[in-house]
């Protein structure tokens, strides 16, 4: 078999139709079903394991950082909702309400949760008494519902998983240390497990989040050239405090609001692993996120001694990788079609003439590439080759995002960019919500984020000519 062969004829070029490629991949790589409730999916058991994996590294760094995992009802009465005026009108659209309960009509609506940020608040209303309750750094894993018109498995569904943080802090400077430590936490994690570059930033006074004091985001860029938030963290000040009145005496017997933050990420991290590594022969999984990062195929398994051979190293590097032994009696080619489909990083191949020779075949599935390896030398050979699958697929995606980001000093540049080449555009801003607006009527681009590290590409806004104060990066997004 040759390197550059296709294994996999049944998906869509991503170069022909991006979109019906992506579609093909979550589906035919078996990781979502569609759902008979309009804008759900169902989560198939590979999809939802590599949202495990997902779920158990961040977990893991929230609580290396003293975050207690709790969870809040998925009702929300309405005038809780309402109790702060921009958040509720931010979420407006979005909500799903429920009137009845059996056949009574409710006193007072409910809304299902689109997040949770007055449950908490109420919550802390009530148990933050004084400094010594402070700071609270609380996180749930749930899902939401939102009622979105146009769906799209993991990028955007009415119901979807998350896991959403909310802590209440003594101080303005200890909770903008959270927030921007815990934006840290998401771009760390993207990178190192997702193999995901990113770029840090905040959001524009536009694109914030509803009743936030400041809003910061990670952006990552797909295959297309389209932006995905991966993930944002927010500053509330003491706005949600104030409409809850979540106060605590403190160390000089003083009343004093709480400030708070928020923040979160989704399933939609499983569309950017799809959009940023998978290729037109399915998904490719970064080892540290894959449900499985080698499987194991016997080749002529039906002869004397391959079965027993293959179990054996099985036993061998169950404690080594997260594996499957794949000895079922399909042929070896379905089998490498399959698994190519799947993405799993890395595929061992033992034959009887492997077996003779004291030997497998490792097999690449970022790059196809082949490596005959000692038997004996496995335990140094499996690590060795998925930590530079890891590596090699973050610096592939590094080069890609270098590649697909753009400058332009003005509105020709700009649009000629946006048009012919998708991608980050790198343009120098006035600050004013009218440039945002007008770049968002004419080209579909947004402000993604103001990145922390800044450049001064010009001195003038590309929009307007006047005088520019931020650096930003631009771009059509998911």
């Amino acid at each position: 078999m040759k390197d550059d062969k296709k294994l996999v004829e049944e998906i869509t070029s991503m170069h022909e139709d991006f979109a019906k490629w992506y579609t093909d991949v979550v589906l035919k790589a078996d990781l979502v079903d569609y759902s008979s409730v309009g804008g759900c999916i169902i989560f198939r058991p590979y999809g939802y394991s590599i949202w495990e994996n997902i779920q158990r590294e961040l977990n893991r760094r929230f609580k290396e950082t003293g975050h207690e995992n709790v969870y809040m009802p998925l009702f929300i009465p309405e005038s809780l909702l309402q109790k702060e005026k921009d958040h509720v009108e931010g979420f407006a659209p979005e909500v799903a309400w429920i009137t009845h309960g059996g056949s009574e009509e409710l006193t007072e609506r409910l809304c299902v949760r689109p997040t949770s940020e007055t449950l908490f608040c109420d919550h802390y209303s009530k148990i933050i008494h004084s400094y010594r309750d402070l700071p609270k750094l609380y996180n749930q894993w749930c899902s939401v519902v939102r009622w979105e018109k146009t769906t799209r498995p993991f990028l955007r569904t009415r119901e979807f998983l998350w896991q959403e943080g909310h802590t209440a802090h003594a101080t303005a400077e200890e909770a903008q240390e959270e927030t921007i430590r815990m934006l840290n936490i998401y771009a760390e994690f993207c990178e190192n497990v997702l193999a995901i570059p990113v770029v840090k930033g905040r959001k524009t006074e536009r694109e914030k989040f509803a009743g936030a004091h400041a809003t910061f985001t990670i952006e990552s860029l797909m295959h297309d050239g389209k932006a995905l938030q991966c993930g944002t963290s927010h500053n509330f000040g003491d706005g949600f405090a104030k409409a809850f009145d979540i106060q605590y005496t403190d160390k000089n017997n003083q009343l004093q609001y709480v400030h708070q933050t928020s923040w979160g990420v989704s399933t939609r991290l499983i569309g950017a692993i799809i959009m940023v590594h998978g290729d037109d022969s399915g998904l490719v999984l970064p080892p540290n996120a894959a449900p499985i990062q080698l499987v194991i195929v016997p080749i002529a398994q039906h002869k004397p001694g391959v079965l027993e051979k293959a179990r054996e190293i099985s036993g061998r590097l169950s404690g080594i990788c997260r594996l499957k032994l794949d000895d079922s009696d399909k042929m070896p080619g379905w089998k490498f079609s399959e698994y190519e489909m799947k993405g799993i990083p890395l595929r061992l191949e033992i034959g009887p003439k492997d077996i003779e020779n004291n030997q497998v075949v490792l097999v690449r599935r970022d790059n196809r590439q082949k490596e005959i390896v000692s038997m004996d030398d496995l335990e140094n050979a499996i690590p060795r080759v998925l930590a530079d699958i890891q590596k090699g697929l973050l610096e592939k995606a590094r080069a890609m995002l270098k590649d697909k980001t753009y400058s332009a000093k003005t509105f020709a540049e700009f649009e000629k960019i946006i048009n012919e080449t998708p991608g980050f555009i790198k343009a120098m801003w006035c600050g004013s919500s009218e440039c945002e607006e007008t770049v968002k009527e004419k080209t579909g681009a947004t402000a993604r984020c103001i990145p922390f590290e800044q450049e001064e590409l010009s001195q003038k806004c590309f929009c307007c000519g006047k005088e520019a104060r931020h650096m930003v990066y631009w771009g059509k997004a998911y």
